[in-house]
């Protein structure tokens, strides 16, 4: 491996990332590829946001589908909201400082996360909100599910030990 590193970075990315470990090991500062380094590291953080923006679509969605299609309430729609909270709550808790960066996340996630409840319902777009009607509170809420709680939603929330407040 007598590459070049920029050369290692386009041929080879998991032998340049364990190059740069070794060379950061060793403290080794001019021997690192500092330009694709810095561009890595940038890539990283961004990926944090886009993993945020990405599970609250999915979570919107799915709060989306629960309010305007009470009928077809299931156990998978109930795990999925479930799953994607805990999933979000992981991200803030490792990424705290992406707490100022909530409620852009929320209205980058909404229009997404419509679009899911488009393709999932077969509704129209102009049924749902133009803007996301969850406030954060809700959204992080593990008891909170929109629209009218039917006996049987109650029995099937119950289930995960869930007691919804509307």
């Amino acid at each position: 491996m007598n590459l070049p590193l920029t050369n290692l970075y386009d041929t080879d990315f998991y032998a340049w990332t364990q190059k740069q470990v070794q060379l950061l090991r060793q403290r080794d500062i001019e021997n690192l590829d500092i330009e694709n380094l810095i561009e890595e590291i940038e890539s990283l953080g961004k990926q944090e946001k886009r993993e945020l923006v990405n599970r609250l679509k999915i979570l919107l969605g799915h709060l989306l589908k629960w309010q305007y299609q009470p009928n077809h309430r299931s156990r998978s729609w109930i795990r999925t909201i479930r799953e994607q909270r805990n999933e979000i709550k992981n991200i803030i808790r490792e990424n705290p400082s992406l707490k100022p960066f909530l409620n852009d996340a929320k209205i980058a996630a909404y229009s997404s996360g419509v679009d899911l409840a488009i393709d999932e319902t077969g509704m129209f777009i102009d049924i749902f909100p133009k803007l996301c009607p969850y406030s954060w509170e809700e959204i992080e809420n593990p008891n909170f599910f929109p629209g009218d709680i039917a006996d049987s939603d109650r029995d099937l929330l119950a289930i995960y030990g869930i007691s919804p407040e509307s």
